[in-house]
């Protein structure tokens, strides 16, 4: 039986943010403090270990007290590319945790859950790898990975050329596991994988965040 002390929770900030007008869309401020420490409030309980996918100098993220790791692969290769520096991270560190977790880390809203319900749909399904989705819309870079594919991913990356996750994720069974939305009162829902991608979402993400906070 899987548990969290058997998964490395993956941060992915390896993006140019480029719709949030570049720089680190991660350190973009929410409620006091960042959108980054939404995340990590919400994936730290989930998981044994964090780790953090990022390019550039990783002491801008020093106060937040997480391996930073970035992509093996050069010239910012897509999500992909973050999820292989993530698996070799934890081969290297982790060799007792054979699952990664990943999310992005614009994401603030993101179930407390996670972890427990894509173990549970990959075991229901019998699947290989998992990703979330709500509102029938799948969310493929929130997903559970076995470390065990790594040298299969790296192939695919690397030779292969491929960039979209959906491309090698069809590869493999795969249990899409559905989430809920969360309801406040007066009928306002919120999506827990809402990505705050423009300026206009964090203002947006501010007033939720408000709201889920009041009750209201």
């Amino acid at each position: 039986m899987t548990s969290q002390t058997d998964i490395v929770g993956l941060l992915l900030a390896g993006g140019l943010a480029r719709r949030m007008g570049g720089g680190d869309k991660a350190l973009r401020p929410l409620g006091g403090c960042t959108l980054l420490d939404h995340v990590v409030g919400r994936r730290r309980p989930q998981v044994d270990a964090l780790v953090l996918n990022a390019n550039g100098d990783p002491a801008r993220f020093a106060g937040f007290g997480l391996p930073v790791v970035a992509d093996s692969v050069a010239d910012f290769a897509g999500p992909l590319a973050g999820i292989l520096a993530g698996m070799d991270w934890a081969a290297a560190n982790r060799p007792d945790c054979p699952l990664v977790l990943s999310a992005p880390t614009d994401a603030p809203f993101l179930p407390v859950d996670l972890a427990a319900r894509l173990v549970a749909g990959t075991t229901e399904a019998g699947a290989v790898l998992a990703c979330a989705a709500s509102h029938a819309q799948p969310h493929p870079v929130v997903g559970l990975w076995p470390v065990a594919l790594r040298e299969e991913l790296r192939r695919a990356v690397v030779v292969e050329g491929i960039r979209k996750v959906d491309a090698w994720t069809e590869r493999y069974r795969l249990a899409t596991v559905a989430f809920p939305d969360w309801g406040l009162p007066g009928g306002t829902v919120i999506d827990p994988f809402f990505n705050a991608n423009r300026p206009d979402d964090l203002d947006l993400a501010a007033s939720l965040l408000g709201r889920l906070e009041r009750g209201t």
